[in-house]
């Protein structure tokens, strides 16, 4: 078959061009002609329509009025006048791309979802009627779970939302990516959809020690004698970073009874050695990474934000040396992720394909959608609360189980090693390409 994918933007690194970039390996695996269709192509080939921009300026105007309040429009009349104007053209040169490379699927994705563009929702409806073209949705988020698109200025953007987020056609197709979706799209149209978890190339990524990244502790300013736990997302406050540090306070309590015991590594634990919480990502809310800063500073733990040294690939920026994220897992003792909050989980798949044993707080996708396989990591538990700079925090006597684990990880090469295979083995079955190809086998059958 010939199948288009469709979204805002591709070929860029926000989550979903990475999941289109997967979903279109996978089908052409399968013998299908893949195609992207989209506003913007980034570093792929793609068929644009100009007013299908992620950051388009009329598309701007028309949801600051239609979500927050007038103020580029006079009247709800000319609000929808621009809207139905700019999906006119979009239908237009829409339905022009799908005869022309006579489509058989399109594979919208969060375009009748989340609420971005209302234009965009209507004319893609719109040339889906002209062509007859069957529809596989691939919802990441919608809109009535965002506080954005909660509360139309106007009841005629409602009716907009009802009518296109999503087109009720009972012979369209839904995927979404996880649990919680599943269930929010059902109570919220009666609407089944197959659930398409997040996948990683678990048979084509091996990081290793090379001598291409030998040298990134030194150029960071670690040595050899530290252990590193990697914070590897970017640095907002859903990802719970705070509680990074808590664990690695307590561990520092036990540091000075560590000196002479030999990691799972081989290295020795000297007088000299630090636990450092290395951030990679890119910081993105400055206001909470100072916060992070004084409550590191007041339980006395080092911090090392790193991402000044990371690019998308290796490489040379101004003559510097760049490093890949791959680099940074490469040198990690321990991945941190204890987010509280996530869409599915990314950077959990990483830490599985680096082999790195990870400190996990259970948010809520990961209670309904990766607890069944019955991963090994360090467990923060699924509970927290918060702290009177709005910091989450668990008990205590989560933590103190945290650092048991832990110690057991750096120390213990053996039970490391099994417990970090078996990991790879699970995610390699369940979660990987492979796995991603027999599920979308099933939708596009």
């Amino acid at each position: 078959m010939r199948i288009l994918l469709t979204h805002y933007r591709v070929g860029e690194t926000d989550g979903v061009s990475l999941e289109m970039d997967k979903w279109k390996w996978a089908l052409e695996q399968q013998g299908h002609e893949v195609f992207y269709l989209a506003g913007s192509e980034g570093n792929v080939t793609a068929h644009c329509v100009k007013a299908l921009r992620y950051e388009d300026e009329l598309n701007a105007k028309i949801t600051h009025d239609a979500f927050i309040e007038p103020k580029f429009f006079a009247s709800s009349d000319d609000l929808l006048t621009a809207i139905h104007t700019q999906a006119d053209d979009i239908e237009r040169e829409v339905t022009a791309i799908i005869r022309h490379l006579e489509i058989d699927i399109i594979v919208p994705n969060n375009i009748f979802a989340v609420g971005h563009s209302l234009a965009a929702a209507i004319g893609l409806e719109k040339a889906i009627r002209n062509t007859h073209v069957k529809v596989v949705n691939h919802h990441h988020d919608f809109h009535w779970e965002r506080e954005k698109f909660a509360q139309p200025v106007y009841p005629e953007i409602q009716d907009i939302l009802d009518e296109y987020f999503p087109p009720r056609r009972d012979e369209d197709k839904h995927c979404v990516i996880n649990q919680i979706a599943f269930e929010s799209l059902n109570n919220k149209t009666g609407k089944h959809a197959t659930v398409v978890p997040n996948v990683f190339d678990f048979d084509n990524s091996h990081w290793c020690l090379d001598d291409y990244n030998r040298d990134l502790k030194q150029k960071v300013g670690l040595t050899n004698n530290d252990i590193v736990f990697l914070q590897a997302t970017r640095i907002v406050a859903r990802k719970g970073i705070e509680l990074a540090i808590d664990l690695i306070a307590k561990l520092n309590q036990q540091l000075p009874t560590w000196v002479g015991r030999v990691l799972y590594n081989g290295k020795t634990i000297t007088k000299d050695s630090r636990i450092v919480l290395v951030l990679a990502g890119m910081n993105e809310e400055q206001e909470y990474f100072e916060t992070l800063r004084l409550k590191a500073d007041k339980c006395r733990v080092q911090m090392l934000f790193i991402n000044d040294h990371i690019e998308h690939s290796r490489g040379e920026v101004n003559g510097e040396k760049r490093y890949s994220l791959w680099d940074a897992y490469v040198h990690a003792d321990i991945v941190t992720y204890p987010s509280w909050l996530e869409g599915w989980g990314n950077q959990f798949l990483e830490g599985l394909v680096a082999k790195v044993p990870q400190v996990v707080y259970r948010y809520p996708v990961y209670q309904t959608d990766i607890a069944q396989f019955n991963f090994n990591i360090i467990d923060l538990g699924e509970q927290h609360s918060w702290d009177q700079q709005g910091l989450a925090k668990v008990s205590e006597e989560q933590l103190s189980l945290a650092v048991k684990q832990t110690t057991s990880y750096l120390f213990d090469a053996e039970f490391r090693q099994k417990a970090m295979n078996d990991n790879f083995t699970i995610g390699q079955a369940h979660l990987s390409y492979r796995a991603l190809g027999d599920i979308l086998n099933t939708v596009f059958d």
